[in-house]
């Protein structure tokens, strides 16, 4: 017998989620925010073209605030965390799309897709929902061939902060810092013999992208060997 997931407990989201959209707003009035584009994705963000964002799992906390007001559409998963986020987006233009890259992917790249028609752009982070930690999953990589698009990595750091103890160690935003976010090269998936090439490719063009913000931010290196 098929059993439907039972829907999360609504009053603790909705308090969660009005609180953590004021203490998103909060961050962003305190926190300085520094951009590191490459001139490609400045052009591409100019444009009226699509691309995919792509950021480590770990990283997404603190991408809301810099992001208001432009037309995304992060992909967060179904778990019940999840939705706090999802009811988070909204507030600051976004729309989320329900879903994972691993489970139930085919129904979550439909998602995307939808979205994309009314002009937002996916961000996903090719790591998650579980793991493992800074290793690319094939999702994005699907996402890119289907749509012929190209993916923009973005590596950011957190000046202040505190580590979370979930999988991928998550980066809990503090007031008072600054964040710096870092641009990579566009990565193009043509076919599906490009996985491989494509996965090295943006998983090292992300943890470069995150040391240069951590080198800004924190003047120390990325350790990708670990959270």
């Amino acid at each position: 017998m098929h059993h439907t997931q039972p829907q999360p407990s609504s009053w603790k989201h909705t308090l969660g989620s009005t609180l953590a959209w004021w203490y998103t707003l909060f961050l962003g009035w305190t926190t300085r925010i520094y951009w590191f584009k490459t001139d490609e994705a400045k052009a591409l963000e100019e444009s009226n073209q699509s691309f995919i964002y792509a950021a480590w799992h770990n990283q997404q906390l603190f991408l809301l605030y810099p992001y208001r007001g432009q037309k995304i559409a992060p992909l967060i998963s179904q778990s019940s965390d999840g939705e706090y986020i999802a009811r988070v987006l909204p507030h600051f233009g976004m729309e989320a799309v329900r879903g994972s890259t691993t489970r139930g992917g085919a129904r979550a790249l439909i998602k995307l897709l939808q979205a994309m028609r009314k002009g937002y752009r996916p961000m996903l982070t090719p790591d998650g929902p579980r793991g493992p930690i800074y290793t690319v999953q094939p999702g994005i990589l699907f996402l890119a061939k289907k749509t012929g698009l190209p993916i923009i990595p973005v590596g950011t750091a957190l000046s202040h902060k505190f580590k979370a103890g979930s999988w991928d160690k998550m980066r809990v935003p503090l007031p008072f810092g600054k964040t710096a976010l870092t641009y990579g090269k566009a990565i193009w998936v043509k076919e599906e013999a490009d996985f491989p090439r494509a996965a090295k490719e943006l998983q090292a063009e992300l943890n470069r992208c995150s040391d240069a913000s951590e080198l800004f931010c924190n003047g120390v290196h990325f350790d990708c060997t670990k959270g």
